[in-house]
């Protein structure tokens, strides 16, 4: 969940030292040893994502330059900081000219990699969002633009980019605040139609007696109040693509109308006298499950199937917490250019307890979570004070000796060293029970309990190692923590 860092040496002893240091500054370290090595951990199609790099440049076989071209030739984005014995000038010129973003002497100190590799993502971060600002400006958002290296974003993401190559109507489902509406505008932008208006409509806020006229137009008279001509939103969307966000709340007459302005490719305004050609292509969203609607009479079940082509559902923040800490780097530096404010990044404390929380509001509640440490951080980076939600105390049960229930504040959950989930650990070394104290077979979801647990304390908080170990993704391993957890609140309730 943290950064991941390729290290690149064919010294063995050097590499280790490098991915110890890297450890200590609070991120992921992935090794290699050598240039071709590296090249494949970065362009392999299941690779996993790289943040950044620390290259040797001299190895045998590859070295660091020919690395660094082959970087650039395959289109990669990533910084490199650059690392050798011989710090003469003309490498650093070379390394430089070849794309790295840094320079370091061997040995390095911790301290120096740490400023060093925070500067480079930071630097990546920047450059990621003001492209992603200038695409929202030109209204030309693509998929580049979102930012998720979840596994669980990759097949809605694969959905949504073959979605783009036609004009199939999309219904997007998801919780509010997990951005249906920039996965609409990235589909918009991905297809013929991105040199054509997008237009957004709220059905949710629209009064019931607007709605027709907001979405169809109404003509000059049409009622009181009507005092112009309007064209309505499909007709201003023309040739581009209308995303209806909330499509469940429009009222059940609106619903008729919509139905026939689909089928038809028309639409007749308010108080007008003929039906107007359209040709537009649809995307709706909502954050209710579309089908319990009609399944209660509130939704039309003809227009159901008229937008509900190809279901999209983004899923929620807490089942992808692997995208908590690029977006939470990716608001900071948003917000810091909007408030003029110099933060060089967030403390890994705060970024690993971030990365535990449920995030109910999703990626609008860390949005406006972050703006709010902005604001008020009087730092250069921002830590767990700077986040009220990290540190709320929480209020465990329990019992005291009479038997009557006690209430005990904590303001920090119990951690496993350098772990990303409040588990307890267990045992470095110990033995698997197979029997309960009565002889019979434990069931296999406690057991399959302890052995992540064990996992766990044996990798030493490494998720990704653990997942791998276990021969799960991590986000199956996420969310077996989720159901852990789970549990064990219920439990505590129970008692």
């Amino acid at each position: 969940m943290v950064e991941r860092i390729l290290i690149a040496d064919d010294d063995a002893v050097q590499r280790r030292l490098v991915e110890n240091m890297v450890q200590k500054c609070g991120y992921e370290a992935v090794s290699v040893d050598s240039g071709d090595a590296a090249v494949e951990a970065l362009t392999a199609p299941d690779a996993p994502a790289i943040d950044a790099v620390v290259l040797d440049l001299v190895m045998p076989g590859l070295d660091g330059l020919g690395v660094l071209s082959k970087i650039r030739a395959s289109g990669l984005d990533v910084p490199v900081i650059v690392q050798t014995a011989h710090g003469g000038i003309d490498n650093v010129v070379s390394a430089m000219r070849a794309g790295a973003h840094d320079f370091v002497v061997k040995p390095v100190g911790i301290e120096r990699l740490q400023v060093s590799l925070r500067n480079a993502l930071n630097a990546s971060a920047m450059k990621g969002e003001l492209q992603r600002i200038r695409h929202a400006r030109e209204g030309r958002l693509t998929f580049s633009d979102i930012i998720t290296r979840s596994e669980a974003m990759a097949p809605v993401l694969r959905a949504a980019e073959k979605a783009a190559g036609s004009a199939i109507p999309v219904l997007i489902e998801g919780e509010s605040g997990v951005g249906k509406e920039l996965f609409a505008r990235a589909i918009h932008g991905s297809s013929d139609r991105r040199s054509k208006p997008f237009v957004a409509v709220n059905c949710g806020a629209i009064p019931d007696n607007l709605v027709e006229s907001i979405l169809f137009g109404h003509e000059k008279g049409a009622f009181t109040g009507a005092t112009e001509r309007h064209d309505g939103k499909f007709v201003e969307a023309s040739g581009g693509t209308l995303f209806l966000d909330e499509v469940s709340e429009l009222p059940l007459a609106a619903q008729v109308k919509l139905l026939r302005a689909l089928q038809e490719g028309a639409v007749e305004a308010v108080g007008g006298r003929r039906p107007v050609k359209v040709d537009v292509r649809i995307i709706s969203a909502t954050n209710r499950r579309l089908l319990d609607r009609v399944k209660a009479g509130q939704f039309r079940e003809d227009l159901f199937y008229r937008l509900h082509v190809l279901p999209l559902t983004i899923p929620p923040l807490r089942t992808r917490r692997e995208d908590i800490p690029p977006l939470l780097r990716h608001f900071l530096m948003r917000f810091c250019a909007e408030e003029k404010r110099s933060i060089g990044g967030i403390t890994g404390e705060a970024m690993v307890r971030l990365a535990q929380l449920d995030w109910p509001g999703n990626i609008r509640q860390l949005e406006n979570a972050v703006y709010r440490a902005v604001v008020m951080s009087d730092g250069d980076q921002l830590g767990l004070a700077d986040f009220p939600l990290a540190i709320a105390p929480s209020v465990v049960p329990a019992e005291d000796t009479t038997g009557e229930p006690l209430v005990i504040e904590r303001s920090e959950p119990q951690f496993v060293a350098a772990s990303e989930v409040p588990i307890a650990p267990l045992p470095s070394v110990g033995n698997l029970s197979m029997l309960t104290a009565d002889d019979e077979v434990r069931p296999l979801d406690e057991m399959e309990r302890e052995i992540i647990r064990f996992a766990i304390s044996h990798y030493r908080g490494q998720m990704s190692e653990v997942a791998r170990r276990l021969k799960i993704g991590r986000s199956t391993l996420y969310r077996k923590l989720d159901e852990i957890e789970a549990d064990r609140a219920a439990q505590a309730e129970a008692r």
